[in-house]
């Protein structure tokens, strides 16, 4: 999303507008990156605090990375499967070893008790493995 914040004759200059509140994001891959099978998978958050799993202090949680899998809806609990994997030391990045072919990886915030926080707090990327 642009907002126009000035204009210059007619040459209109545009910032992005940065979005509001809490969020997770993906310092590594990037969106469509090209990776060989094993990765490194670096994770970010913004306006929540990481702690391990069984901690459950307001505004904080732990990282799950969900591949090739169906979005968790908020409140509930994210499963422990092959496409689950849950970061409940705190961890911040992990290697990822995956086939080659395309992938959808999604980074999914969950308090203590591995709830998810739901779309808020949840940012999915495209890689392919070669």
């Amino acid at each position: 999303m642009k907002k126009i914040i000035a204009a210059l004759g007619f040459a209109w200059i545009a910032l992005p507008v940065l979005a509001q509140g809490p969020g997770v994001f993906f310092v590594e891959p990037k969106d469509g990156a090209i990776v060989g099978p094993e990765f490194k998978v670096v994770m970010g958050v913004k306006g929540m605090a990481i702690k391990p799993a069984g901690d459950m202090a307001r505004n904080t949680g732990h990282y799950h990375l969900l591949v090739d899998a169906v979005p968790i809806g908020k409140g509930k609990v994210i499963p422990v499967d092959e496409k689950h994997f849950h970061f409940g030391k705190g961890q911040t990045e992990a290697t990822l070893k995956l086939a080659p072919g395309r992938h959808t990886l999604q980074l999914q915030f969950a308090d203590g008790a591995h709830r998810s926080y739901g779309e808020a707090m949840r940012a999915t990327i495209l890689v392919a493995v070669r």
